[in-house]
């Protein structure tokens, strides 16, 4: 059974840093999809970063460029999001997702299996 498991969300000042972590566990091999989400209270869920299978290519919704980098370690099966000069509007519940075909784009369809959630809360 494929399960994906997230950890790394705290409580955290504007202008500080978090790293997310997301570990996968039964897939065949590394070479899938891989991307983050968020929701945040009233609001939907967000396409935040995706990248694809061997981690040299990534794709940000454009409030994040530029603050948060998405990475992966496939010897590890791990996937981590890398959030610095975080802003209160970046609070939300995170998800990450994976997928087994090639496009890690912005719509949920991309990806097939999806962890339970951290909590990220950015404070004034």
């Amino acid at each position: 059974q494929v399960q994906l498991a997230e950890s790394g969300g705290a409580l955290v000042q504007a202008g500080g840093s978090l790293r997310l972590s997301c570990t996968v566990s039964g897939l065949p091999s590394s070479r899938y999809v891989m991307g983050w989400f968020r929701l945040a209270s009233g609001k939907e869920r967000e396409f935040v970063a995706g990248i694809n299978w061997s981690g040299d290519d990534t794709l940000y919704v454009n409030s994040v460029k530029g603050r948060f980098t998405i990475s992966r370690d496939n010897a590890k099966n791990t996937m981590f999001l890398q959030m610095n000069s975080l802003k209160v509007e970046d609070t939300a519940v995170y998800y990450c997702a994976a997928g087994g075909g090639p496009t890690y784009g912005a719509s949920s369809r991309n990806y097939a299996y999806w962890g339970q959630g951290t909590q990220v809360t950015v404070s004034s």
